[in-house]
């Protein structure tokens, strides 16, 4: 079987729980080692928004790693991994990932999963966009990276906010070719 190395970072725009749904979706399988990287913004959003600590939040990961830690093994090429998701992906950190700026660890390892080719999915959630953001995620679309904002759907008729974030958190699956069962498939 083999194993996917997924980097987590979650930066401090509003979304904490799809990094929540994340983290529960990828923590604690056999065939994937969750590597962690929360933001001090981060820390503080989760705070306002949920009951949830970071401990909690982050208990289903294979290591945590501090974002000041820029020789943390994500900061580097030669450290191998399947892919990186930045959710909730602030628009501080898409323009850095946009502009190449490494100013930590997060920065420095979405423009190491660029350069080596890997997936880098940003999970952009602001309402509305300005100029500056949508051009910011089409430099960042033309390196390679996945611009998937978070929009859950309908169809699969959710009840709770929670079904909602799972369904973004299935979605992003669906881009590291992750299986899951977080919603019914269009369908099926």
């Amino acid at each position: 079987m083999e194993i996917k190395r997924i980097i987590l970072a979650v930066t401090g725009a509003s979304g904490s729980l799809y990094a929540a749904s994340l983290v529960k979706a990828l923590g604690g399988r056999e065939d994937v080692e969750l590597h962690v990287v929360i933001s001090d913004a981060a820390r503080k959003v989760l705070e306002l928004e949920t009951d949830m600590t970071t401990d909690a939040l982050t208990a289903g990961a294979h290591a945590v790693h501090d974002e000041r830690d820029i020789a943390a093994p994500p900061a580097s090429g030669s450290w191998r991994h399947h892919g990186m998701v930045v959710c909730p992906c602030s628009m501080a950190t898409l323009a850095a990932v946009a502009t190449g700026v490494g100013n930590n660890l997060i920065q420095r390892a979405a423009d190491v999963t660029l350069k080596e080719r890997k997936k880098l999915v940003l999970v952009p959630r602001e309402t509305p966009m300005s100029a500056i953001h949508l051009q910011n995620m089409l430099a960042a679309d033309r390196a390679g990276a996945i611009i998937l904002p978070a929009c859950p759907g309908f169809y699969h008729r959710p009840e709770t906010i929670g079904d909602l974030a799972d369904h973004l958190a299935g979605r992003i699956l669906d881009q590291l070719d992750i299986p899951h069962d977080l919603f019914p498939r269009w369908g099926e």
